[in-house]
Order: C-alpha cells, then sequence, then structure tokens
C-alpha cells in the first residue's frame, strides 16, 4: 500500500511483522501509536490496525479492552498459502530450501480466532485476512524441538501477499464455509468439503456456534450435526 508517519521504534520487531506492517499502511497512517495501556501498529484516523502475525490468545485482552471501549478496530493476519523452508547455519548461510507441503487456506484463521469468537460480533471488530508467501527460516538449537531434530523457527519471512479476504461481521466468516456444505452438516463434512484437517474443521463449528451462525440440530451416532443460523 505505502508509506507512514513513524512515531516510536520498532525494536525486537520480526521480519514478517515489519514487512506485513509496510505492505498495509497507507499514506497518512501513524505507526507504534500509545494509546492508554496500549501501543497500536498503525493509526489510521479513528481506526486502529493491528497486525497480527501470532496467536491471537496473545491479543484478546488488547482486543477486547479496546473494542469495548468503543474504538474500531482491524485486525490484519497472514496465513501462507505456501511457504519454503529454509535452514541456515551459525553463520546465517543457507544450508536448505525446500517447499512445504501444507497450503493455508482463509478457513484456518478459525485456529486463532477461538482465543474470542463472540468478540466477532461487535461492529467495531474486522479482519483482513492476507494470504501470502512465506519463508520460515530454522537454525539448528540441539536442546529445544526436539520433533524436528533440534531445528527450530527463527522467523518468517514475506515473499509476497497475493490476496486479501476482507471479514466484516459474522456472515463473512460463514462465508469461509465450504459452499457444497449440505444443509445440515457434521464436522467431518466441513474436513471433507474443504480438504482441511478435522481439527480446523471443529475450531470453525466451536467459533462458529459462539457467534450464533450455526446451530446444534441434532446428532448423526455421536457426531452433532449443525445448520446455518437463520
Amino acid at each position: 500500500m505505502g508509506d507512514a508517519t513513524n512515531h516510536i521504534g520498532t525494536l525486537r520487531e520480526k521480519p514478517l511483522h515489519a514487512s506485513l506492517k509496510r505492505w498495509y499502511a497507507e499514506p497518512g497512517d501513524a505507526i507504534e501509536v500509545p494509546l492508554d495501556e496500549f501501543v497500536i501498529d498503525l493509526v489510521r484516523d479513528d481506526l486502529l490496525v493491528e497486525i497480527q502475525t501470532r496467536s491471537f490468545s496473545s491479543m484478546k485482552k488488547k482486543a477486547k479492552t479496546l473494542i469495548d471501549r468503543g474504538h474500531r478496530m482491524i485486525i490484519v493476519h497472514p496465513i501462507a498459502v505456501d511457504r519454503w523452508i529454509v535452514k541456515i547455519d551459525e553463520e546465517g548461510s543457507e544450508l536448505s530450501r525446500r517447499k512445504s507441503p501444507r497450503h493455508g487456506a482463509p478457513l484456518d484463521l478459525f485456529s486463532e480466532l477461538v482465543a474470542f469468537p463472540k468478540l466477532m460480533q461487535s461492529p467495531n471488530l474486522a479482519i483482513d485476512v492476507l494470504l501470502t508467501h512465506e519463508e520460515e527460516v530454522r537454525h539448528h538449537t540441539p536442546d529445544k524441538a526436539w520433533r524436528r531434530r533440534g531445528w527450530s523457527v527463527l522467523e518468517r519471512r514475506l515473499i509476497g501477499v497475493v490476496d486479501l479476504v476482507p471479514l466484516r461481521d459474522v456472515t463473512d466468516l460463514v462465508g469461509l464455509l465450504p459452499p457444497t456444505l449440505p444443509t445440515i452438516f457434521t464436522t467431518a463434512d466441513i474436513a471433507a468439503h474443504a480438504q482441511c484437517p478435522r481439527r480446523i474443521a471443529q475450531q470453525a463449528a466451536y467459533c462458529l456456534r459462539e457467534m450464533g451462525a450455526i446451530t446444534i440440530v441434532g446428532k448423526q451416532g455421536n457426531a452433532i450435526e449443525y445448520s446455518i443460523t437463520g
């Protein structure tokens, strides 16, 4: 998008966060603005913009407090549709690079939204999902990340933004469900039609149920059946 006015330094800011903030900023935006007990990534007139690359649970208090005080907020969250795993040595030289078989999708947002699904009922909160290409840089730390044989994530880097998915209300979030879903569906149906892990389907159902967007209508064996509310 464009440049912005810088007010406060961004020490310890991760590369992905910094790159997304530059990409999303428009001329006239204020950067790193103190507001009450918080610091806001970008302020655009009366709109607060938070770039959230990690868990939404870490910003739950911040989001709820500011929304409850009547502020308008938009959360900008990247989901990597393609990711390259880059391993580096102690000097930072590249040892290997491979493309991850995992492809993210907008439905993955529900994995984070479980932190505060009901907050999306507020007209003051919106989300922009940025579909990205990213690098995940790993270095070897033998005492950590035993599941990855000692390779832990050092940082994530933005290669490019390929699309923006605006989510302005609960209806938009319902629209992330696969359009081929039957009228009455289970989380297994969501997983099958969206070709996503069952865990994400369950998180989507939980969030939408908490928002009042889907309703429990019965059971199929041990599986709960849902329909879209109204």
